[in-house]
């Protein structure tokens, strides 16, 4: 059995070294390069008017009808709970640790052209969508690659390994992460932890998109705002560090420098495949996830759903996995020698001592948890485009059952295989959004066009 343990190991990370290696990370990144050069910098160039029509929208709400679908901003709540999760704050350290501080700067170059790409999956997802019987609007990546490019065979292909990813790195190895962190910082057992997240994510999971966007909208904003306070009560304390470490990450974006542990001569190779890949798996820009949640939004244009796409990278990216960075690099522990969870709770243990385990859990259990709830919808939307919608209801009893299993057992591979099912679905979403860039770019164009001519 262990022989054939290994075997699996051995061929997932041949597989991963792939789907997060260079080719594919320099294929993700030159697809929002891409877009971002056909729509003569959009993201840049038009970066006040998304804020103003994203998070502007929400001090002068408009009264929307009573309907079966949720709101743009809860369609961006729900697409960040499944992307604001243990990846920003173990993923930024994992990176730091691998690259050194220059990985951050590719961090960021990711991100900034991630916007494009998210807005175009988005744009599409809203474009392409249906209705279900319950009048309830659906759509994603699978919907746009069959109706869109015609390739039937594509969709499915997309639609098999989201559902397969949802239990992994959307269920499983997020509530084990839940259940470590509880169990450090409070001594609560697994199998206790299981259970109560089961519980919860049942009773929202149950009542479907309408009650996963309402959690989520309160959800969510509280996470973050309650772990960005956190950091920068670091940062701020830190201040006098940050020209040193502004320094840092540039030159090391450049220049070998030296890693965790002291060790000098990271490579560059390093910095900008561990920043762009963090970056990457932060964000999920490109991977097309997000766009199912979207896709459910009641939305005038599919444009003005895509920039909440710009502004769902800018804040998960540019802003939380930037707090975590800033905290880890100004607070002076990276070459302490730690990893992971363990070097971002060094980080905030010197200025809150003993109380940094607390904080750091508390954190993760919010991003951990809003990952499963975010990932359930995911793949109830997989599952629900390759049967019909006839088994989505045994979906969610397996899926909770992941759940509580996921807290119980030790997933070091289950993690693996989620990462690189996760990385898979890139590729047939990118085949669909190079596909049909002619379509984003018309649409686009044509909107801003007819919002000009009124001025």
């Amino acid at each position: 059995m262990e022989r054939i343990i290994q075997a699996v190991a051995d061929a997932n990370a041949a597989v991963n070294d792939f789907i997060w290696g260079p080719v594919m990370l320099v294929l993700l990144v030159g697809t929002g390069v891409y877009f971002t050069a056909r729509t003569g910098f959009l993201q840049f160039r038009k970066f006040g008017y998304i804020i103003k029509n994203t998070l502007g929208t929400l001090f002068h709400r408009k009264k929307r009808r009573e309907s079966e679908n949720i709101s743009p901003f809860q369609a961006l709540t729900t697409a960040l709970a499944g992307t604001v999760g243990t990846g920003n704050i173990v993923g930024v350290a994992t990176a730091l640790c691998a690259g050194g501080p220059g990985a951050i700067f590719w961090m960021w170059i990711s991100a900034l052209f991630g916007m494009m790409t998210k807005f175009s999956e988005i744009l599409l997802a809203v474009k392409f969508r249906e209705t279900d019987r319950e009048g309830r609007f659906i759509g994603g990546p699978m919907y746009y690659i069959e109706k869109g490019l015609h390739q039937k065979w594509l969709a499915v292909i997309f639609a098999v390994l989201g559902l397969c990813a949802c239990f992994g790195i959307g269920s499983m190895t997020q509530v084990n992460s839940i259940a470590q962190a509880l169990e450090s910082a409070f001594r609560i057992p697994r199998p206790a932890v299981g259970a109560v997240v089961l519980v919860l994510v049942a009773l929202i999971i149950m009542g479907g998109i309408k009650r996963i966007a309402k959690i989520t909208e309160k959800l969510v904003p509280f996470m973050a705002l309650f772990y960005i306070g956190a950091s920068l009560v670091l940062i701020v304390i830190n201040a006098g560090a940050l020209p040193q470490v502004f320094g840092d990450i540039f030159r090391g974006a450049f220049t070998p420098t030296a890693a965790a542990g002291g060790v000098a001569g990271a490579a560059v190779k390093a910095a900008i495949q561990k920043g762009i890949a963090r970056g990457v798996f932060s964000n999920e820009a490109g991977l097309g996830s997000a766009p199912m949640a979207h896709a459910a939004a009641e939305t005038d244009h599919p444009v003005e759903q895509a920039m909440w796409g710009v502004f769902e990278v800018f804040v998960d990216t540019i802003v939380v996995c930037t707090c975590t960075a800033l905290v880890i690099l100004t607070t002076g522990v990276l070459p302490s020698g730690r990893e992971g969870v363990d070097l971002t709770i060094a980080a905030f243990a010197t200025v809150m001592g003993d109380g940094a385990g607390v904080i750091v859990s508390i954190a993760l259990f919010f991003f951990a948890f809003s990952t499963i709830i975010g990932w359930s919808y995911y793949g109830e939307r997989c599952m629900y485009y390759l049967t019909g919608g006839k088994y989505t209801a045994i979906f969610k009893v397996i899926f909770l059952a992941a759940v509580f299993f996921g807290a119980t057992i030790n997933l070091e591979l289950a993690w693996d295989i989620g990462d690189t099912l996760n990385g898979m679905m890139a590729i047939p979403n990118l085949v669909g959004l190079l596909g049909l860039s002619g379509i984003v770019i018309h649409t686009t164009n044509d909107y801003f066009r007819k919002k000009d001519s009124l001025r």
